[in-house]
């Protein structure tokens, strides 16, 4: 039989805790984060190494409106986020393009490639770009001896290419190909906004704003994403802006990103509720189409002076991370259309006369094509340069480019 015990007042007081406690717990708590936390980017900067050079240090700045230049016989080495570090050697034009700047050689059919930084590889060796590889492609088809001249530079977007054209007319092409993105599309409101700008304009219209904090400016942009969007979607959108805008700083948070992003339908769904996704609407927004009246605007420049040099113009639209996913998976929610931004395209290029090569339904056979970008960085690497490289040679000799027409397997036999 058990004995019971009677316990005295002082007894049965709860202990209290002693005063040191009250600091050392938290401060223990503190520590334990901190090395969780450096921990992990320890271990993030060792799957995702960093270069300590800048990619940029080979571009010379210009505004917004005129776009980056590369610095002339300039060689630099960077990388972002989860892209391997990789080598830009210009030539003396400034152009990343593997040969000299010059008169075209001899008997070359030369293409030359404009675009912004999926035409100029960012992440991908020299060796391994979508210009290095597209004309090896196109001469196993055709047997003609093609010459790509690759001019694509970081941030040349329709608003830029447009006044700059009769440059890419120099280079004496025989048919320029345009590499077109869904961002290089967006970003054509971007430009208007910042070129009518009372700062930009130089007319002292308004005070320039009042210059937040960066703990403000943050807590800005929190609010507003809250403020029109459920919180789980809200949430998803500040985690991906954040994730973007501090990748290179903060390693692991492109290693949570790898984690949180590694299923295709999880990282569609996530993607979707980004405000970056309005492209991808069967029902664009006003925004949207705002942004392809302006596409409309410089693509007329630009094929009136491909027109009156005689020359070819032709646009193909690449695919984003995201896009290229709900093309492989077969299916979308309601209200997502992945080729609408494509036909949308097609129709204003060919409505001024140009040639449109249409590559995204070969995304429908690769599966799980979105494995072929990196996923913070979200430029091709160097299988989804070939893929694409693949698509568009496929495409060019087609027929929708005569010159490049793919010959018979006879004809190709006596050319070699």
């Amino acid at each position: 039989m058990s004995q019971m015990y009677s316990s005295g007042p002082d007894e049965t007081a709860e202990a209290k805790l002693p005063r040191r406690d009250w600091i050392l717990l938290p401060l223990l708590s503190i520590f334990t984060i901190a090395a969780l936390a450096l921990s992990t980017e320890w271990y993030a900067r060792r799957v995702f190494p960093q270069s300590s050079g800048d990619i940029y240090q080979c571009i010379i700045g210009g505004n917004i409106l005129d776009g980056a230049r590369g610095a002339p016989n300039s060689d630099c080495r960077g990388n972002r986020a989860d892209s391997p570090i990789t080598e830009y050697r210009l030539n003396s034009c400034g152009h990343r393009a593997g040969i000299e700047c010059g008169p075209k050689p001899k008997g070359t059919y030369r293409i030359v490639m404009i675009g912004s930084s999926f035409a100029i590889g960012e992440g991908v060796p020299m060796e391994k770009t979508v210009a290095a590889v597209l004309p090896a492609d196109i001469s196993s088809v055709t047997g003609r001896k093609v010459d790509l001249y690759n001019e694509g530079m970081f941030s040349e977007i329709p608003k830029v290419l447009a006044p700059h054209f009769d440059q890419v007319m120099a280079a004496q092409p025989d048919m320029v190909l345009w590499i077109l993105t869904p961002e290089d599309v967006k970003s054509e409101s971007v430009v208007i906004t910042a070129a009518g700008s009372p700062q930009n304009s130089g007319k002292g219209e308004s005070a320039p704003p009042k210059k937040l904090s960066l703990f403000g400016r943050i807590l800005r942009r929190v609010r507003a994403t809250f403020a029109d969007r459920p919180a789980t979607e809200a949430a998803t959108v500040v985690f991906h802006h954040y994730v973007d805008m501090y990748s290179n700083r903060l390693i692991s948070l492109v290693l949570l990103r790898h984690v949180l992003d590694a299923d295709q339908s999880r990282y569609v769904e996530s993607y979707l509720a980004n405000p970056d996704a309005e492209f991808l609407n069967a029902k664009p927004g006003i925004g949207w189409k705002n942004n392809l009246k302006l596409f409309d605007r410089d693509d007329a420049e630009m094929e009136a002076s491909a027109s009156a040099a005689g020359i070819p113009l032709v646009v193909a639209l690449l695919p984003n991370r995201a896009q290229a996913a709900i093309i492989s998976m077969g299916k979308w929610p309601t209200g997502i259309d992945p080729f609408k931004v494509d036909g949308d395209l097609r129709a204003i290029v060919s409505g001024h006369g140009g040639i449109y090569v249409d590559i995204l339904p070969e995304f429908r056979n690769v599966l799980n094509s979105e494995q072929y970008f990196y996923l913070v960085n979200g430029h091709p690497d160097e299988r989804g340069s070939a893929l694409v490289a693949g698509t568009l040679a496929k495409a060019l000799t087609g027929g929708a480019v005569p010159a490049l027409s793919a010959r018979p397997r006879d004809q190709l036999e006596q050319a070699r």
